[in-house]
């Protein structure tokens, strides 16, 4: 009887572990690519529906490296304290060379992203609905 309910449990743990891990591979992670020339995003407005996504950014051309900056529309974005860290680059961007960000869960609202090392301007918008 033991080995019976022992059996039994060590099913329901793997059921439960499949389900667990088939519900994460239904939210899928969508990448984000954004060329930066020399002062600018070649993007200045996006509108991406509420998500999990990755951040590529390109240098294009620019002859020293580049980064990005994500921060929700209203907060002051000269603060580190207020920008969303996970959507920075994890190594500076290379001339002609692209990296990326950590996932970043973005929920409904506005955003504004620039590059300080660029630089570009702060009116790039994002709209997530």
């Amino acid at each position: 009887m033991k080995n019976l309910i022992l059996f039994l449990a060590v099913v329901l743990g793997i059921n439960t572990a499949a389900l667990a891990q088939d519900k994460r591979m239904d939210q899928k992670i969508k990448t984000i690519t954004l060329e930066q020339i020399p002062g600018e995003f070649t993007k200045k407005q996006l509108t991406v529906p509420e998500g999990t996504y990755l951040f590529e950014i390109v240098n294009k051309g620019i002859d020293h490296n580049v980064g990005f900056v994500l921060v929700a529309k209203g907060k002051d974005p000269s603060k580190p304290e207020n920008h969303i860290q996970t959507a920075y680059v994890t190594a500076p961007v290379g001339t002609d060379s692209k990296e990326m960000s950590k996932p970043t869960k973005l929920t409904k609202g506005e955003y504004i992203y620039f590059c300080p090392l660029n630089p570009t301007a702060t009116d790039n918008t994002m709209v997530v609905e």
